[in-house]
């Protein structure tokens, strides 16, 4: 009986070289690294909408809150600038509302009733003013929420005007 010593050429073919492997796996390496790479810097800025998107709501909400309270005074509104913030009075029947911006928060209190609420934790500025126009004082609130990363670009500014119906 005689081997055969010779493989025939489809047969020398139809291997896979070690060195073919160690290519496939290393293209696979790489693209796997960017892959990760790409997941993390998405999973990252997701958080960054959602935090962001949170922070806008609780400015609005604090903000429709003001311009309810404004339209709602029954006295003169007063301000008072202290050296560790701005407080705001809103008169509103028996008792007094104020908005208070100190130390980068701003608090909404309504002393009769010992009730304090915080509105907005991380505050950059915050600023109430009042215009009068004709025969209407109209009230304007800068307000500017301080960026929780620093490669935003974009401010998150607001601004809201209420005009007080009983003077």
């Amino acid at each position: 009986m005689k081997l055969r010593p010779n493989i025939s050429a489809r047969h020398r073919q139809s291997g896979v070289s070690l060195i073919e492997c160690l290519a496939y796996i290393a293209v696979f390496a790489i693209m796997m690294t960017g892959a990760t790479a790409a997941f993390y810097f998405c999973w990252d800025h997701t958080r960054a909408v959602t935090y962001t998107s949170h922070e806008i709501a609780t400015a609005l909400q604090a903000g429709e809150s003001w311009r309810a309270d404004v339209r709602a005074a029954t006295g003169k509104i007063s301000i008072s600038n202290t050296a560790s913030g701005q407080i705001v009075v809103i008169p509103e029947g028996d008792k007094e509302v104020l908005y208070r911006y100190t130390d980068g928060e701003l608090r909404r209190e309504i002393p009769a009733q010992n009730h304090s609420r915080l509105l907005l934790p991380q505050v950059k500025v915050s600023e109430m003013t009042s215009a009068t126009r004709a025969s209407v004082t109209a009230w304007r609130w800068e307000l500017e929420i301080k960026p929780r990363r620093k490669e935003t670009q974009l401010p998150l500014s607001f601004t809201f005007e209420a005009a007080q119906t009983k003077p």
